[in-house]
Order: structure tokens, then sequence, then C-alpha cells
């Protein structure tokens, strides 16, 4: 009997203590006030005074004509792809912003959490009222030695059913804040799925073109090398060539066949992609814009790091989803405290119809609930310790996030600068080896070289014209990343 006594008494003890610590907790929760939830922003992020670690220059090196200008301090700039003057690929983003299905599907989603957010402002911010009627016939056992041995009788009722649960402790306040801040979260990335839509059509738009004219330039090397073959087999069966020079020939016309399948696939895949993002089928990919038609934009906007942060929605929705882990940490918080309700009913019942709106058949009834937890197995505080833990990770995942918005523009604007210098020297080797073949052209057209010698000097061109071709496709396609890179502007 000791033993047992002393079990209950330890039993009792436990429990008092438990009691005790969750007392202490909800007291100190209440008075604290602002404990229900941390905070719904995130710290200062860093305001760099460079975005690279090299001070990026006001403006690139001139290239085919156009040396870049970055407007430092510049709003972004919301429809960036007017700047390439294009009409067609105007054309080409707004038909892809108004077709793409993986776009509509964001952007129904996104109406989707709305209501589903006034839903869940109706069923807790606001009272429920419900209206409700049911007749029915029964038969019930009579009472033993009085009257028949059943009973047969009919029951009409109808009631106004009244219900609503007070939000003391902000359960169902920062139940919608969550639920809100979802929905934030998810209009920013429906913002940053319509830019990196808008940025991936113009990509794959200069992609198609600029491999559409490697093909062509490739093409005119694999004639000349298979032109060169032939030369040298004649050369050699004059005497004034090696097989040795034969093979190699042969080698070279060959390689650049090789290079020609999958050079012809990549841009044939190119155009799929831009259909595909266009909305399209791929059989009814457009034709590709001629190479000489693209335009770089002369002027970059630049925002300074602090309004960076304001404009890029990836940024945004990770904050948006901080303000939601705050306000489930709220929830959890809350779950700990009293959850009071009360509900009415009015109506009216009898058994039998006439008299089922009379003053003899009114029913009503008035009742109020209160709930406080005791004890669930550590299951709440387990819940609010994962909230909180939530939270945390929304804010690492939010410096990242940061962190990689600043990346991207030091990169961007990195690459831009370095493009420039890249086509300049291109250019320049291109317009030499262009210059030597119209010489040598000139002095075969005078009997001073012969043939073969402006056959290589056209290689040497052709070859050059590939290198230029890739790197004025590069400052093209980085240019519309630094675009990209910069978000959108907000507000007037």
């Amino acid at each position: 009997m000791k033993r047992v006594s002393l079990i209950q008494t330890s039993t009792i003890q436990a429990s008092m203590i438990r009691s005790m610590r969750m007392t202490t907790l909800a007291v100190a929760i209440a008075l604290a006030g602002c404990a229900f939830a941390p905070p719904t922003k995130p710290p200062a992020p860093p305001a760099p005074s460079n975005y690279a670690v090299e001070p990026s220059p006001a403006a690139s090196a001139n290239a085919d004509g156009t040396a870049q200008r970055f407007n430092y301090g510049a709003r972004a700039v919301p429809e960036w792809w007017h700047l390439y003057q294009s009409d067609t690929l105007n054309a080409w983003v707004a038909e892809g912003l108004q077709n793409s299905p993986s776009l509509n599907a964001t952007k129904h989603r996104l109406e989707a959490a709305h209501q589903l957010l006034r839903a869940q402002i109706g069923n807790t911010e606001l009272p429920s009222v419900d209206v409700g009627g049911q007749t029915s016939r029964q038969r019930a056992l009579a009472v033993p030695s009085f009257g028949p041995p059943t009973s047969l009788y009919n029951v009409y009722a109808g009631q106004l059913e009244l219900g609503y649960t007070f939000d003391l402790f902000g359960a169902t306040r920062h139940g919608v804040e969550q639920t809100a801040a979802q929905v934030d979260q998810q209009a920013y990335e429906l913002d940053a799925a319509r830019r990196a839509l808008a940025a991936n059509i113009v990509v794959a738009a200069i992609n198609a073109s600029a491999l559409a004219e490697q093909v062509s330039t490739t093409e005119r090397l694999s004639t000349l090398a298979h032109e060169q073959a032939d030369l040298t087999e004649r050369a050699y069966r004059l005497g004034a060539a090696s097989n040795d020079d034969v093979l190699t020939a042969q080698q070279s016309a060959a390689t650049f066949d090789t290079s020609l399948p999958p050079l012809r696939t990549q841009a044939l895949h190119a155009r799929h992609v831009l259909a595909v993002l266009m909305g399209r089928t791929p059989d009814q990919a457009p034709l590709n814009l001629a190479w000489p038609q693209w335009h770089l934009p002369a002027e970059v906007p630049v925002s300074v790091p602090s309004e960076l942060l304001q404009q890029r929605p990836d940024v945004l929705a990770a904050e948006a989803a901080v303000h939601a882990a705050s306000a489930q940490v709220g929830v959890a918080t809350a779950n700990l405290f009293p959850h009071i309700s009360l509900s009415a009913t009015l109506g009216t019942g009898a058994f039998h119809s006439a008299s089922l709106f009379t003053g003899a058949g009114e029913i009503w009834s008035v009742g109020a609930s209160l709930t406080q937890p005791i004890f669930h197995g550590g299951a709440l505080m387990a819940q609010r310790k994962a909230a909180l833990a939530d939270y945390d990770a929304s804010l690492a995942q939010y410096k990242q996030t940061v962190l990689n918005a600043f990346q991207n523009v030091a990169d961007s604007l990195t690459a831009l600068n370095q493009d420039a210098l890249t086509l300049a020297s291109a250019q320049a080797a291109a317009t030499a080896a262009q210059q030597s073949f119209m010489d040598t052209g000139a002095r075969y057209r005078l009997g001073a070289v012969a043939y073969p010698v402006t056959v290589i000097s056209e290689q040497r061109w052709q070859n050059a014209k590939l290198q230029e071709i890739q790197a004025r496709a590069t400052r093209l396609t980085d240019t519309a990343a630094l675009f990209q890179a910069m978000g959108v502007p907000r507000g007037p």
C-alpha cells in the first residue's frame, strides 16, 4: 500500500509540474504580448556599395559600334525586351505571356489561393448562420401497462443556428495572416515566372538566330574544305603535293561535315524551345529573326542594392515566406491558450404541421464552451517548436535569396564588360581576315597568287566570323540576363 501511495504521489507531482510549466509559459507569453509570433519582417539585409569585387565601369568597351552605358541608380525597365528594337520579338513575348500553359496554370493557382483566403476569413472571422428544417415519422415503444404497446408520431422542426468562436489569443487572426502571406508569396512567384518566361523567349530567339547563322557559316566552311581537298588532290596528281597533304585536306573536310549535324540539331532545338515557350507546338515554330536585325540595348539601368531587393520577385517571395512562418508560430502559440465558443439556436417544432409556427412550438438554446489544453503528450509544445524551426529556416532562406540576387547582378555586370572586350577582339580578327581575303582575291585576279590561296584566305575569314557570331550572341543574352536580374519596379 505504501508503494502504491508513493507512485500516486509521484504521478500527481509530475502532473502538477507539467501544469505549472504550461501556466508559466502561458503567463510569460501573455505578458510579453509580442512573443506570440516573432517579427514578420526579416532583419535588414546587407547593403553593399558595389555589386562585384571590382567596381563596374560606367560603360562597357565599344564593340559592334555600341558601348553600353550602365545607369547606376536608375529604375528597372518593366518591358525591357522592347529595347532590342524588334516588333517581331515584342510580339513573340506578348504571345508567350498570353498563351503559355505553365504561366496560365500559375495564374489559376493564385486565383484559387485568393478564394481560399476569402473562404478562411468567412469561416473563422465572422459568425456562422445556418437555417435548417426537418420532418420525420417515428415509431417508439410505449410505457409498459399504459396504452398501446407502441406509438407512431410525426416530428416537424425548423431552426436558425448561430455560432461564433472568440479569437482571444489570435489563433484565427494569425491563421488568416499566414494564408494571406502565402497568397502574397504566390503572387510574387507569378511575377518571377512571368519575367523568367519573357527572358527565356528573348534568349531562345537569340540562340535560334545565332545558331542558324553558325550553320550557314559552317556550311560555307564545309564547302571550302571540300574545294580545298579537291585542289590538293589535283596538285597531288601533278606532283605538286604529297599524299599526306591530300589526306589532311580530306580529314579537314570530314571534320566540318561531322560538326554540321549536331549544329543543325541545336538550331532546330532552339526553335522548338521558342515555340513551346510561346505556347505553340514545335511544328509551329516561327521563322528566325535575321541575324543583322538584332540591336543591342545601349543603356542598361542598374538599381542600387537597397532598391534591388524591393524589385526582385524572388526576394519579395522569400520575405512573404518569413511572414507566413511568423504567423504559423502565432497559431501554434495561441493553441496553448483557451478556446471560447458561443452557440445559439432559435426555431419551432411540433408533432403536427399546423402547430409548427405557433408559440407552443417555440424552441431555443444558448450555450458557451471553453476548452483549455492541459495535456496532449507534448504535441502542442512540439508543434510550436517546429513552427519556430520553420521560421528560422525561412530567415536563412531569405538571406540566401538576397545573396543570390546580389551575385546574379554582379555576375551579369562583370560578364557584360568582358563580353564587350571579347566581341571587340573577335570583330577585329574578323575584319582583318575579311580584308586579307579581299586583298588575296584582288591579287588572284591580277595573277599574283594561285586560286588555292584565296580558298585558304576565305576559310580564315569564315572561321573568324564564327567566333564573332558566338561573341555577339553571348553579349545579347547576357544583356537580357542583367535586365532580368534587375526585377520589376514597384510603386509610381
